[in-house]
This record gives structure tokens, sequence and C-alpha cells, in this order.
């Protein structure tokens, strides 16, 4: 499996920088924050011909550029392609009701997407992958990492979490781990833990005896520790 990081930025994007978007196979999109679809649109010369895409919250630096994509898909250059599936999580679609509702368009979503909800530790297929979600936690929010894998190769992503068990389980062998690591250090970030410091990240890779590790939502001001590999916009890699 290829993966092409296409952004990472945390909440706070990084100069220049796209927020988060993981490309699997060219065909699958895990999460869509603010700037990933231009850079899609950058890559692809005209519009972007996914398959489907699971976001795993709604915190806007994970789905916010799939706003955009509904205004390409019923007036731009995707008005004529086929609407990509769009997986949610659990009560996921009167969640994008109530913000269509917000927008000023309630329909603006399942008309222009193949909504889809996901549940949790069942096997779903997208963009001709088997797609696995767990529920991590994330301040109160319902939030998942995502387990993807082509029946040889499994990825493993975060998505946005504290520190817990479940990480572990996630990426139980998985052979990369994309995994968040926004703060300096495991300090509480909120009524309840949201976020990974660097050396979490690393202790939750160790204990899921996963094989390569990729930080990832991570600010540029904060350094990693030599040895560790960190996302960037653009990068490439086999899984």
């Amino acid at each position: 499996m290829r993966l092409t990081v296409v952004g990472c930025s945390p909440a706070w994007p990084n100069p220049g920088g796209a927020q988060s978007g993981y490309l699997v196979e060219g065909r699958l999109l895990l999460d869509c924050g603010p700037g990933v679809l231009a850079r899609l649109r950058e890559q692809n010369g005209s519009w972007p011909s996914v398959d489907a895409i699971v976001i795993t919250h709604f915190h806007l630096d994970h789905w916010g550029d799939v706003v955009p994509w509904v205004w390409g898909r019923m007036f731009g250059l995707g008005r004529n392609l086929a609407p990509p599936e769009l997986w949610l999580p659990p009560e996921g679609t009167r969640e994008l009701e109530v913000f269509g509702e917000t927008f000023g368009t309630p329909w603006m979503f399942e008309r222009t997407f193949d909504v889809r909800e996901y549940a949790e530790g069942e096997p779903f297929r997208a963009g001709g992958l088997e797609v696995l979600a767990l529920r991590v936690p994330h301040y109160t929010l319902r939030t998942y990492g995502l387990r993807v894998s082509d029946g040889s190769r499994t990825l493993a992503y975060s998505g946005d979490s504290g520190p817990s068990e479940r990480l572990a389980e996630l990426a139980r062998n998985a052979d990369l781990f994309v995994c968040e690591a926004t703060l300096e250090h495991g300090d509480l970030d909120g009524p309840q833990r949201g976020h990974l410091s660097a050396d979490e990240a690393v202790e939750a890779f160790r204990a899921s005896g996963a094989r390569r590790l990729l930080l990832t939502h991570r600010p540029d001001e904060l350094s990693v520790d030599d040895g560790l590999q960190l996302a960037y916009d653009g990068l490439e890699l086999e899984v």
C-alpha cells in the first residue's frame, strides 16, 4: 500500500501547511481537513477522483474541506464525477444534517456524497480496502482511530487521541502506525486528555508491536528526537 500525506498540520496550521488528510493507494482518503482539497487538486490537475473519504471525528481540522468539496461537486469540475463514499462516525449523518441546516442547504451533503456510517469494531470496505474503526479518547468528542488493510499490509491511523491502551490495540502488529503527537509534554490539555506527546506516541507504538512509526499532527515549533520519523505534507511511503 502507498500512503501519501496530503496534510498533517495540527489544529492550527503549520506555515503553508494543510491539515489532516492521508491518501491510501490514491483511492481512500483518511480525514479531509482544510487545505487538503487544494493539495489534491494540485496532484490531480483537475478534480480529485478518490473513491471514499473516512472521517475520524468532527473537529474542523479533520473534516473541514468536505464543505468546499460539496460546492465543487455542485458547481465545479467535480459535478460530472460519481459521488465518493463519505464514511462518518456513528450518528454522523445527523451531525451533517445539522451543519447543512446551519449553512443554509440541509441536503448539501447527501446530494453530493454517498453518505454512510461505520460502526465501531465492524470492518467495512472503502476504496477497495478493509477498514476497521476503534473509538479513542479525544476530549469528550466521539472520535475513532482507523485500521486499514489490503489483505497483506496494514496501516493504523490514530486520528486524534489522548493516552489509551486502545491505541496499542488499534496498531497491533501493523506495518505502519501513523500516530498524532501534538503536545510537547503529556500535560492535561482539556477537561479530559485529547492529544499525545511524542513520548506517549512512542510508548503506544512500542506496546502495539507495530513495525514502523510515523509521527504526525505536530506543530512545526516542536522538534522530535533523532531517529523518529515525522510526517510532512507530500511525504509518500510504501507501507
